[in-house]
């Protein structure tokens, strides 16, 4: 047993809580199965890491333009709250299992079971009709954790070895389930690009583009409108992202003062003025947006070539469902940045309703929930909508985040903590599950299993003639 976990603790450190070597070693397998040469395979691998790294990068330095805006905020207002991001989720919910005696190794072990069990519903696609394969390495950490406390709180009686297999089988049908959701939408978007988005808003992405179809028939009466938008953020994405984030994120810099952002965020601030702090603070959003972008073409064009080895092969007919951010080389480029600000303003309008109903906990967003959401969903709903859609769809999930997250923690028992996920599918499908799980119990927790597992059926009766075919027949398209 002990050789085991060793072996485990070995995998886990350095191959699936690392995404980009994760990443890579899928892009190894695909072109074994191709055959390609060695120095092909080694080529392909290096470009996946390297491009994966550069993303993160640049990931890294759009958390780092946003922080210290947000601490200057919560700063002012002193207030205690929960903050909402994923990386503040996991540290809550291994403090959750520790305070119940609970090793937080057993949400590994939940990792293990979830992603074996996604395997398993792919290889049985005839029957199941799944066809996307969840790689998102550190999301998969992060939500095992967050879900296997969920289900120990709400579950006592399943604090064993049975309970994480409940919980494996749960989480893996979810991360199953719902890229499988992001097919169709994000073949339309990327034109047929051969992957799907293994996340945490997978549901607010299908929501986006299936709700953004609503608003077809208003885009000709709008023209006017697009054009005085076009005036405002123009084709240049560098250009467009700074002056829109400037205009917003400006003008809360200068009521909030130099001082204060001179305290939060003094490596950047030094000797500067402070319009000229603010101009190179919003600016640097931008230049954030083109490392990220570069990142994504070199390992997403990789990635879906090697794919085409395991969906031919080991499990034909299947797409690797990815990070959100491999979708932002594709659409609007617009989309991303209005779809972070209008998302934004529905967070803040969400704010001030638990402030003005004098609400005994206050969320703090973070900047991961805040941007890779609200983007991803303003991608989608302007491909389907246009503007008219985004700036329903992303205020609508920001204001979602705020009020669905305040209720989750209170329901999970996560304000004790200190944080909680945060993103759209956790403030929205897993707190329902939640209530179905703490009211029917073990029979609840299946009962959602089996609700999952109906949708690809669903799915496979609106489109059989090419519901395997998507995305795998297609030519694999150079990442623009």
């Amino acid at each position: 047993m002990n050789l085991v976990t060793s072996i485990w603790n070995v995998m886990f450190n350095n191959i699936l809580s690392q995404p980009a070597i994760f990443i890579g070693l899928i892009v190894v397998a695909g072109y074994l199965l191709l055959k390609r040469k060695w120095n092909e395979i080694a080529a392909g691998f290096i470009k996946t890491v390297v491009g994966y790294q550069i993303l993160q990068l640049g990931i890294a330095s759009l958390r780092d333009t946003v922080d210290p805006l947000l601490r200057g905020i919560w700063q002012e207002w002193s207030l205690k709250a929960v903050v909402l991001d994923p990386n503040f989720g996991l540290t809550a919910a291994n403090s959750g299992l520790e305070s119940i005696g609970i090793t937080t190794s057993f949400s590994m072990l939940t990792l293990l079971i979830a992603f074996v069990w996604n395997i398993v519903l792919v290889f049985f696609r005839k029957y199941t009709k799944v066809r996307t394969l969840f790689t998102t390495g550190h999301i998969m950490v992060k939500q095992s954790a967050v879900a296997t406390w969920i289900i120990f709180l709400l579950l006592p009686e399943l604090r064993n070895m049975g309970g994480i297999v409940l919980i494996g089988l749960l989480c893996g049908t979810y991360w199953s389930v719902f890229s499988n959701l992001t097919v169709e939408a994000t073949q339309d978007l990327t034109e047929g690009a051969g992957f799907a988005v293994g996340h945490q808003q997978m549901l607010g992405i299908w929501f986006a583009y299936c709700f953004g179809g609503f608003f077809r028939r208003k885009r000709r009466k709008t023209k006017k409108k697009r054009r005085l938008l076009e005036l405002r953020a123009p084709d240049d994405y560098v250009v467009s992202s700074s002056l829109m984030v400037l205009l917003f994120f400006g003008m809360i810099m200068a009521v909030l003062g130099p001082e204060l952002m001179r305290q939060v965020d003094a490596s950047n601030f030094g000797n500067l003025l402070f319009l000229v702090y603010i101009f190179q603070k919003c600016t640097s959003f931008a230049v954030s947006l083109v490392v990220v972008k570069t990142g994504i073409r070199m390992f997403v064009g990789e990635m879906v070539e090697s794919f085409e080895g395991i969906s031919g092969s080991v499990l034909k007919g299947s797409l690797p469902a990815v990070d959100c951010a491999a979708t932002y080389s594709f659409g609007d480029s617009n989309a991303l940045t209005l779809g972070f600000l209008c998302g934004a303003f529905g967070q803040m309008i969400a704010i001030a309703g638990l402030l003005v109903f004098k609400s005994p906990l206050m969320i703090i967003p973070g900047f991961v929930p805040l941007f890779y959401d609200n983007a991803t969903i303003g991608l989608y709903a302007s491909k389907k909508g246009g503007f008219p859609a985004l700036l329903v769809c992303c205020g609508g999930s920001g204001f979602l985040q705020i009020l669905g997250s305040a209720g989750a923690v209170f329901l999970f028992q996560m304000g004790s903590f200190g944080g909680y996920p945060g993103n759209l599918d956790w403030a929205t499908l897993w707190p329902a599950m939640g209530v179905l799980i703490r009211q029917l119990r073990i029979p609840g927790t299946l009962l959602c299993m089996a609700g999952m597992l109906l949708i690809p059926q669903i799915q496979y009766r609106k489109n059989k003639e090419c519901y395997f075919t998507l995305g795998i027949e297609n030519e694999i398209q150079e990442v623009e």
